[in-house]
Parts: C-alpha cells; sequence; structure tokens
C-alpha cells in the first residue's frame, strides 16, 4: 500500500473521542490563541492588499471571512490564514531540524468545517489531524537544511485537515493529499536574505491549494498515490528517505507544540524572556550598555542571529525585524516588551533601536544546540559601561511545552490583541464560543467572527 494511502486511512478514522482530554484542552487553546492572532492582524498591510483580491475575484458565498463577508472555500483558507499568520505571534512546533506553525492549518479546516456544516467536534478532530501530520512530518522528514520551506511539509498537513473536515473517505482523502504534495514543494529562500509579505503568505498560500486540491479530490479528481516514495516523489526529489508508520500514529501531537508570549520568531522567546528579566532585576538603561552578547543555539543563530539565512543588522521592514535576534532584543531593552507595537515602520526606523541592534552579537554554541528542542537554551550577557558584566542563562520561557501557557494566559493574549476590533461582549461571546466547542456547531463561531470590527473601539 503506498504511504499516502496509510495517511489517508489514519485521516479518515480519526474521531473526537480519540483525542485526550489534555490534546482537546490544548486545541481550544490554540484556536483561541490563533484567533487573537487573526483578528489583531486586521490593518496589516499584506492582509489588506489580499482582502482586495478576495473581493475582486469574488466566491461562491459559503464561508465566513473574519471581519466580516463571505467567500467560496478556498479564498476563506488563504484569507484567514493570513490573518493567523501575518503578525508571526501563532504557536510553533520545534523538530530537531525543522520549525513549523502547525495553527497555520487553522483557516482552511474552519472554512471546510463551515461548508461542511460541521460540528465543533468535528473540527476539533479535522485541526488535531493536521497538527498530527505536519508535526510528525517535520520530525521524520525535514527539508529546510535541502532549500526547502517547512510549508512543504504542510501541502499534506492541511489536506489532510480539509479531507477530514470535509468528511472525505479513505480514497478520496489519499488523492487530495496526493495532489496537493505533489503540487506545492516550496524554496526556503522565502525566509532569507531579505524578507518580504511572502514570509507571512507562503503557507496561507499552501492552504489555499490544499484546500482546492481537496475539493478537487472530493469531486473524483486522482493524484499521483506514489507522491512519497514514487520515482521523482518527493522522498527522492525532496525529503530523503523516512519511515512512519500511520497505523500507530494517535492525535496528540498538539500537546507538545508551544505557544509564543512575545510577537517574534519563536526561537527568540527564551532570549527576550531572559533579558526583560535582567532589566527587570538590574534596572540597567540603554545608554549603560556597552555591549550584549547572546550565545545560543544553531537553529537560532542560524534563522535569526546572522547565520546561514543571512545578516540581521540591516533592518527595514516588520517582516525583518521580527526575524532579526539583535533587532528585537533591542525593542526589548528599549521598550520592556515585543509585541505589535513594536513594528510599526516609525519604531523600526528611529535611531535608538537601530543604533543599539548594532551592539548585539549573536554566536552558537555547541553544547547549548545538543539541548535543542528539548529546551530553547541561551546565555545572555550584559556588559556596562561601568564595568559589570550580567548574565542571565535561560532553558525555556513561559509558553514552552515544559511551562505552558495556560487558558487565563491565552485569554489576555487574546484580549490585548483584539481589544482595538472587538467589544467586551463580544470578545466574551468568542472566548465562550471556543471554550464549549465541543457542544457547538462550527457555524455559530464563525457568526461571532464576522461581526468582527463592526464595533470598532
Amino acid at each position: 500500500m503506498p504511504l499516502v494511502n496509510e495517511l489517508a486511512s489514519f485521516v479518515a478514522r480519526s474521531q473526537y473521542e480519540n483525542l485526550s482530554d489534555s490534546a482537546r484542552h490544548q486545541l481550544k487553546i490554540r484556536v483561541l490563541d490563533s484567533l487573537g492572532c487573526a483578528i489583531g492582524a486586521l490593518d496589516g498591510e499584506p492582509v489588506r492588499l489580499v482582502r482586495q483580491q478576495v473581493e475582486d475575484f469574488g466566491g461562491r458565498p459559503s464561508c465566513t471571512l473574519i471581519g466580516g463577508q463571505r467567500t467560496s472555500p478556498d479564498r476563506a483558507a488563504f484569507y484567514n490564514g493570513a490573518l493567523v499568520r501575518y503578525l508571526d505571534f501563532n504557536d510553533s512546533y520545534l523538530a530537531k531540524f525543522e520549525t513549523c506553525h502547525p495553527s497555520d492549518n487553522l483557516g482552511a479546516v474552519l472554512a471546510a468545517s463551515e461548508y461542511a456544516q460541521k460540528s465543533g467536534k468535528d473540527f476539533l478532530a479535522a485541526l488535531a489531524v493536521a497538527y498530527q501530520v505536519q508535526c510528525r512530518l517535520s520530525d521524520v522528514a525535514p527539508v529546510r537544511d535541502r532549500g526547502f520551506d517547512h510549508t512543504t511539509q504542510g501541502s499534506y498537513a492541511a489536506a489532510a485537515g480539509v479531507s477530514r473536515a470535509l468528511g472525505l473517505d479513505a480514497d478520496k482523502t489519499a488523492n487530495a493529499i496526493a495532489i496537493s504534495g505533489t503540487a506545492f514543494n516550496a524554496l526556503r529562500v522565502t525566509r532569507t536574505g531579505a524578507l518580504s509579505h511572502w514570509k507571512g503568505l507562503a503557507y496561507p498560500n499552501t492552504a489555499f491549494g490544499a484546500t482546492h486540491a481537496a475539493f478537487l479530490a472530493m469531486r473524483g479528481i486522482t493524484g499521483p498515490l506514489e507522491v512519497f516514495e514514487g520515482n521523482k516523489g518527493f522522498m527522492e526529489a525532496v525529503s530523503g528517505p523516512f519511515v512512519i508508520t500511520w497505523s500507530r500514529e494517535d492525535l496528540e501531537r498538539v500537546t507538545s507544540t508551544i505557544i509564543k508570549k512575545y510577537n517574534a520568531e519563536v526561537h527568540s522567546q527564551s532570549a527576550i524572556e531572559g533579558i526583560l528579566e535582567m532589566k527587570e532585576k538590574h534596572g540597567f538603561k540603554p545608554e549603560d550598555i556597552l555591549g550584549v552578547e547572546l550565545e545560543t543555539f544553531n537553529v537560532a543563530f542560524n534563522i535569526i542571529g546572522g547565520g546561514e539565512e543571512g545578516i540581521k543588522t540591516v533592518v527595514r521592514t516588520k517582516e525583518e525585524a521580527d526575524h532579526s535576534l539583535p533587532y528585537i532584543l533591542a525593542a526589548a531593552i528599549l521598550d520592556g516588551t515585543v509585541m505589535p507595537e513594536q513594528y510599526s515602520p516609525e519604531r523600526i526606523a528611529r535611531d535608538d533601536v537601530q543604533n543599539l541592534l548594532k551592539r548585539i552579537f549573536v554566536r552558537p554554541r555547541p553544547d547549548l544546540s545538543e539541548r535543542f528542542p528539548f529546551e530553547m537554551p541561551c546565555l545572555i550577557r550584559v556588559n556596562l559601561k561601568d564595568g559589570r558584566i550580567l548574565e542571565n542563562e535561560k532553558k525555556d520561557y513561559e509558553g514552552f511545552y515544559t511551562r505552558p501557557l495556560k487558558w487565563e494566559g491565552v485569554v489576555r493574549k487574546f484580549e490585548y490583541l483584539s481589544r482595538p476590533y472587538l467589544s467586551n461582549d463580544l470578545s466574551r461571546s468568542i472566548q465562550e464560543a471556543v471554550g464549549a466547542l465541543e457542544n457547538i456547531r462550527v457555524a455559530e463561531l464563525t457568526e461571532l467572527l464576522a461581526k468582527v470590527g463592526a464595533d470598532r473601539t
């Protein structure tokens, strides 16, 4: 049996009842976290441009856009996915050689669930499937070092989640996954060098295509079922060989994903928490600093510290800023936090942060790299002009799976991000709907999301 058929059988038989109580709770936490990120992104520049395109192209009004209006499922997947992703504040999963954002699948799974008039239980089961597929492929089939983007594994995950939401049988699910996996092998250049809007839109585009593929398969279109192991297939052309036994998989990988406490690339989270702890404890001011040294693990250095994916001291845009450890730490020192406000064009251009980031030096340390991804270790050293040298060593942060962010913490994050767009009553209604997803229809949640922005404060 081709591997894609084994995967499809796993997808088709997955049920809400297969989820542990912990997985159910963690899924709802991530839905609320993702919706907070989405609502907080409504005024983002590329989000507005995507909205213009969706409105211009139209589409049968069968699925809800967050913030109002309706369109076709694939376009709803793209737009709502762009909202979830734009701030770069949504959840992450750390494998040894790959990092992904499993909540990138929410827009597609939500659209398919609404289209199919599914229950909240079905929606949670489909989302759990997408999480499991993306995380497990990240574990066994990393592609970053081969020059491909993590959205490549997402093409399989999003198609699997959408297929489960639509209630496709195993055969049609296999074809949906095969079509999507064949079509969306994305290049890592998306996240190297001078970063563009595509950093935040690459996965929404994959979700758009995966949703389209699932609907084609629903109507009987077939795909190459040897997509994984076949001649010139995924293993040969992209990932290299790997083994995964889908008949033994569960739906629990969501419990190993992590939530961002700060609005910055995930591998920076422990360093941000560490520098803020130092500032609070020692009371130093930016003008007191001679320099800051950060020793960290290889993945952080290579992606956001100035390693193989490009220098990080030239920061001109939001996309470059939230993927630059020097900028992120400089902003944290100056402003006492790292939230969406730290990425306004005016904030990025100011001399204080531009000057300070050039005094922040990042280097990898082999022993710290060996502890990743089970820890997010770093050592921060602040050299002060008065001769003092301050140090702080971190192994995790609040939001890492060793110190998970609880429901109450995610509620605070949701309320902070969504406050400009929601009344208190609508905010509470969305929180309550997410908290009771197993007892409602998906349409009850999307009806609330359609009202976002109507009573903008």
